[in-house]
């Protein structure tokens, strides 16, 4: 039957265009467009790492320009841009050594503003135009930005890691951020996203983050040298960013979506029962990760190599690793056999009595095959071997709990992250420290939670030693920067853990934040700040 040749099929004719259109929608993304985002989608669905910028004699230059695009019935983008010799790019992972140079121009674009946002916050209540200097504490918004380099320890200034008081404006030039990488920073996975207070979640469930890799790790764990370097960033996006909060979980994989079965899982392709290094970051602004590989139904172990930027001690085998918002693992996979049915999985993940669903996702398809096309292995680190930190004398010990609030009948809910003893309060800018401590200190902080879900600890500039949970000592206790503190049953002891925080480092001198890494928690107040003086 010729389609063409009557009013039906005229109409069909028509119908099928549109829908082809959706089609590719759906399959490529949003359009790039002029001052838009790259598109996210690729047509295979396969899976591959990021572009990837290294230093060279020690510095690296890099300019990104942070781009939001709201698309009709899409999620809303917010990107990173960066304009290699092939076209834009989102999302680089930037390579680092100790003691190289970063100097990461960033120029703000963003346009979008969701229905019903506040216009300002952070303590600013003057509702002027935006100063120009963006280290003078202007006033955050939706169109603000800045920079945290989560986990790597950079000193909490002004063009350095400041995320209390910088602020760039969408209409300001380049803004320059410089600074040494510390000599003392650990091989492993970090990540940079913004930070504007109020509205981090907004930015981060648009997309706005990617992976820091500072190199060397094949000389503390010399069996990752010469694997295939996988490098996996999991992003949780707005279902409808004009409702303001997140909705349901959409997670996606290097942006590949993972919403099986409403769509086909995406692919990662390998060599037969090969040996890869998976370095994976939970960029997602809420969901927690429990990850698994399962072949033919059969969870399968994998060698753990650094948790949150850290080596571990001994590697060890696992077969579930989990991640809260902000974590970050690392370890060696074994691929499946030619023909098996493999999965990478988040096995779903319970987060308490009033927690946001978590359920299981299969995350990517493995598919095996003797012709697959893998990445290379990580370019070998140039920098002198990391040495572990010495389990320094305690000089104080400290409490503090998470706590949450009903804002009357119908209003939101408020979020505490306070002193033990103390009356909760939202987070403000203008208060004083709850910390001040000195350069040299090992303090032993003990973090509860009276709120029936579970919430994420992070604290800027530094790692510290994860103890304990509730009272029980871990068997093997590590350096991290983010860990999960369990829900609260509603009755019986509030749930804690014990931590050993590490302020020896005299390039942390400032005041920087720590707070849950669930990031509208963080946004509606659940932060507070300490204060570094030099000794």
């Amino acid at each position: 039957m010729d389609l063409t040749s009557d009013s039906h099929g005229r109409a069909a004719c028509t119908a099928l265009l549109y829908i082809a259109l959706a089609f590719c929608l759906l399959n490529q993304g949003a359009p790039a467009q002029t001052g838009g985002c790259p598109p996210r989608i690729s047509s295979d669905g396969v899976i591959r790492n990021p572009t990837s910028l290294s230093s060279a004699n020690g510095v690296l230059r890099a300019a990104f320009t942070l781009r939001s695009q709201k698309m009709h019935e899409l999620a809303l983008h917010e990107c990173y841009v960066y304009q290699s010799a092939s076209g834009p790019v989102e999302a680089p992972t930037v390579r680092v050594n100790p003691g190289d140079r970063l100097e990461l121009d960033l120029t703000n674009r963003l346009t979008y503003v969701p229905p019903g946002a506040p216009r300002l916050v952070a303590g600013h209540s003057h509702e002027e135009e935006m100063p120009p200097d963006a280290c003078s504490g202007g006033a955050m918004s939706a169109t603000s930005t800045n920079l945290h380099f989560h986990g790597l320890g950079a000193p909490p200034k002004c063009h350095q890691d400041d995320v209390l008081t910088t602020s760039i404006a969408n209409t300001a030039p380049p803004f320059e951020y410089r600074f040494e990488i510390p000599r003392s920073a650990s091989p492993g996975l970090y990540w940079y996203h913004p930070h504007v207070h109020g509205f981090s979640t907004l930015q981060v469930n648009g997309g706005a983050a990617g992976a820091m890799i500072v190199s060397g790790m094949e000389k503390v764990k010399p069996e990752v040298a010469g694997l295939p370097e996988r490098v996996l960033v999991i992003r949780q996006e707005f279902k409808d960013a004009d409702s303001w909060l997140p909705g349901p979980n959409r997670l996606t994989v290097n942006f590949q979506p993972a919403i099986y079965p409403r769509r086909r899982s995406p692919v990662i392709q390998m060599k037969p029962r090969a040996k890869e290094f998976w370095r994976v970051a939970n960029a997602a602004s809420q969901a927690f990760l429990a990850l698994e590989l399962v072949y033919d139904g059969v969870p399968q172990n994998v060698t753990l190599i650094a948790l949150d930027g850290f080596p571990v001690e001994s590697s060890v085998q696992l077969s579930k690793i989990e991640l809260p918002p902000g974590g970050r693992a690392e370890f060696i996979v074994a691929g499946p056999a030619e023909g098996q049915v493999a999965s990478f999985r988040q096995e779903g993940f319970d987060t308490g009595q009033i927690g946001p669903v978590n359920p299981p996702q299969e995350l990517a398809r493995l598919v095996a095959a003797s012709n697959a096309t893998v990445p290379p292995a990580a370019p070998p680190g140039t920098a002198l071997p990391f040495k572990r930190p010495a389990n320094g004398r305690v000089s104080a010990r400290r409490s503090f709990y998470f706590a949450e609030a009903a804002n009357g009948t119908n209003g939101p809910t408020r979020f505490f992250l306070a002193v033990e003893g103390a009356t909760p309060t939202v987070f403000d800018p203008a208060a004083p420290p709850a910390v001040i401590t000195k350069v040299g200190a090992v303090e032993d902080w003990t973090i509860a939670n009276h709120a029936g879900e579970v919430h994420t600890f992070h604290i800027h500039q530094i790692h510290f030693l994860f103890l304990e949970v509730n009272g029980k000592t871990l068997p093997r206790p590590e350096w991290r920067d983010t860990i999960i503190v369990p829900a609260w049953g509603g009755a019986g002891p509030y749930p804690t853990v014990k931590l050993r925080l590490d302020f020896r480092d005299p390039g942390i001198v400032g005041v920087f934040p720590f707070h849950c890494h669930i990031l509208d928690h963080e946004d509606a107040g659940m932060m507070a700040t300490v204060q570094v003086n030099p000794n």
